[in-house]
């Protein structure tokens, strides 16, 4: 067997047998936010190995090259500074207009909208479903949740990102149909 296709086969099956377990290390060694995710991490790790698995020597020690790998990329993620603003974090903001329902969304949008919006929002998963409602509905700070839940603050702040993303793409799906 030729060491490209040997490597693959290592890399395969360290992947499959201890995926977990390298899930758990990266969360382990970094907390999640929109830029820094377990999942991200360890599928950008797993492309590069395996697409230069022809350039490796003979890979001896699998679980020291992956988790080596790992934590490699871990040090360049948290290295890089914060990510700029994009066109989603554009879109992100017209929707917190959108979420400020308790004042705005009774005189200034339509019952179908509301409706709309409180679909979405309920169907999104329970953390991101609270952070939505303690924020922009119910008119909570990061600080205080953060001092009753003893959830960082950074966290929340991700959380409510992500949620308003997909409270986006969901809404654009029903609008459109």
């Amino acid at each position: 067997m030729t060491p490209e296709k040997e490597n693959k086969k290592k890399l395969e099956s360290f992947f499959n047998d201890e995926y977990h377990s390298m899930r758990s290390y990266v969360k382990s060694r970094i907390r999640a936010t929109t830029d820094r995710d377990a999942e991200d991490i360890l599928q950008d790790v797993a492309v590069n190995l395996f697409s230069g698995a022809e350039r490796y020597s003979p890979i001896n020690n699998v679980a020291g090259f992956v988790y080596r790998s790992i934590r490699n990329k871990i040090v360049d993620v948290m290295r890089k500074g914060k990510p700029t603003v994009n066109s989603q974090d554009e879109l992100g903001n017209k929707l917190f207009e959108i979420t400020h329902l308790h004042d705005q969304i009774a005189n200034s949008y339509s019952e179908e909208m509301k409706d709309k919006l409180e679909v979405a929002i309920s169907n999104l998963k329970p953390p991101y479903r609270d952070i939505i409602i303690a924020i922009d509905i119910e008119g909570y700070s990061y600080k205080e949740i953060s001092s009753e839940t003893g959830i960082p603050e950074g966290t929340l702040m991700s959380r409510r990102h992500r949620a308003i993303a997909q409270l986006f793409n969901e809404l654009e799906k029903i609008i459109k149909t």
